[in-house]
């Protein structure tokens, strides 16, 4: 299933579900894919890194990504279902710009894929509105 939703920013399960009694028992990893699109009219986003400002508020699940290995202006692959892992990316869970995954420079109207995985521990207790926040950042020209 693709779309072309823009993820609305601090709204409740605006791009993970409800974790169920089911999956928080068991443990349950699940990955989203989205693109990270220069919106702008003219300007292109130069050294545009990706990172998780602020990991996972519950101290049960984590937070991790990864750069769509199709890279710049490329559709991202599809996989089978929100339990499958996208093949031949390599996640992990960068907390700052320096270390952030590098997009380069994206043109406007281009964009860039980033997968998301989202860990949640067997046995992970119940939490109102886990949250992350996931940042990119970038340098245009004046």
């Amino acid at each position: 299933m693709s779309t072309s939703t823009a993820v609305t920013d601090n709204t409740t399960h605006n791009l993970f579900d409800v974790v169920s009694g089911t999956e928080s028992a068991a443990g349950d990893t699940e990955y989203r894919g989205v693109y990270v699109l220069n919106n702008h009219g003219s300007l292109t986003s130069q050294n545009t890194h990706a990172y998780i400002s602020s990991q996972t508020s519950s101290s049960d699940t984590s937070l991790d990504m990864a750069l769509a290995g199709e890279g710049l202006n490329a559709t991202m692959e599809t996989v089978g279902n929100e339990n499958t892992a996208p093949v031949g990316e390599t996640f992990s869970a960068p907390s700052t710009y320096a270390g952030g995954l590098d997009m380069g420079n994206i043109p406007f109207s281009q964009r860039y894929g980033l997968w998301l995985r989202r860990t949640v521990n067997a046995s992970a207790a119940a939490v109102n509105d886990d949250t992350a926040t996931i940042k990119v950042d970038l340098d245009t020209a004046a």
